[in-house]
This record gives C-alpha cells, structure tokens and sequence, in this order.
C-alpha cells in the first residue's frame, strides 16, 4: 500500500513539474513574439511619423495657394478659408508629433 502510494505521489509530482515547465516555456515565447511585434512596430514609426509631415507640409502648400488665389480675387470667405487650411495643417504636424512621441 505504502508503494502505491509513492508510486501515485511521484507520478503527482512529475505532472506538476511538467505542467510548471511547460506553461514557463509558454510564457518565454509569447514575450519573445511580444518584444518582437514591438521592435517591428518601433521600426515602422519614424517613416509613419515623417509621412504625416510631409503630407501636412504638402496640404500646406496647396492650402497656402488657395487662399492667396481667393485673396487676390477679392473674396469674401478669405478668413474662413486660412482658417480651415491652418487648422489642417496644424493636425496633421501634429499627429507626425505625437505618434513619433507616443511610441518612444
């Protein structure tokens, strides 16, 4: 009886052991795959970033043109217009400023 009952201990703990092991081996790889998605995320925010700036620098210029057009016709929505194109600009410098700083 005392037999059986090492017997049963020790295969007890030869399962536990190896669920430890294992669900430790588990946890390795999924932060190895983590810390790999966030170097791969890392590496494509600074040309994101630069790409935002550079359509906001090229909205800036269409913009800009726009309303000199319309100032120099004389028209009445001139305000609204530089208004509108500010503010486009303004968002998307600062969208390439913030997602460059949020994933710092």
């Amino acid at each position: 009886m005392r037999k059986q009952m090492q017997a049963i201990y020790r295969r007890g703990m030869a399962a536990v052991a190896m669920l430890v092991l294992g669900v430790y081996n588990t946890m390795a790889q999924s932060s190895a795959g983590i810390d790999q998605a966030t170097t791969e995320v890392n590496s494509y925010v600074d040309p994101v970033a630069n790409l935002i700036i550079a359509i906001g620098a090229v909205v800036g210029l269409i913009g800009g043109v726009r309303v000199y057009i319309k100032w120099q016709s004389g028209d009445q929505d001139t305000q609204k217009a530089i208004m509108g194109w500010f503010g486009a600009c303004l968002f998307l410098i600062l969208v390439g400023v913030v997602i460059r700083s949020f994933f710092a």
